[in-house]
């Protein structure tokens, strides 16, 4: 089973991980080109993955329910919303993404830079210890 790694360890992937687990947080994004330089595919509906805490642990099973590559101008409300971190619109859920992606790359986004959009669902949680990493697609 592949992996599922949000964000990078630390604060922020604490912060998603305990969101996935209480149900606040069953979207997720990221960007196509990342999948594309890895030479991964973005996951397809029904595909399950493990889900790692910052220390690599197995935390929780997700299985994507949906799975789109889209421009970033298609992100909507909703979505934004089901990602779990509080954005109360469209514009800040860009500006969180953009800033996050930037920290890291060089990439300049506008409104056609393509996204992988999934939905998912918690189909396990795993008590502590009981997963391990492995390596996979983020």
């Amino acid at each position: 089973m592949e992996t599922a790694e949000f964000a990078f360890p630390g604060e922020l992937r604490d912060r998603l991980v305990a969101a996935i687990l209480t149900g606040e947080k069953t979207s997720t994004s990221g960007l196509y080109a990342e999948y594309q330089e890895e030479g991964e595919s973005p996951g397809e509906p029904g595909e399950r993955r493990l889900v790692v805490d910052s220390e690599g642990r197995g935390v929780a099973v997700i299985e994507i329910v949906e799975s789109r590559v889209i421009p970033i101008r298609d992100v909507d409300l909703p979505f934004a919303l089901e990602e779990g971190e509080g954005f109360g619109s469209v514009a800040e859920w860009r500006e969180a993404h953009e800033r996050f992606w930037s920290s890291y790359r060089d990439d300049a986004i506008d409104d056609a830079t393509l996204v992988v959009a999934q939905r998912f669902r918690v189909v396990e949680r795993l008590a502590p210890n009981a997963g391990s990493a492995r390596s996979g697609s983020p």
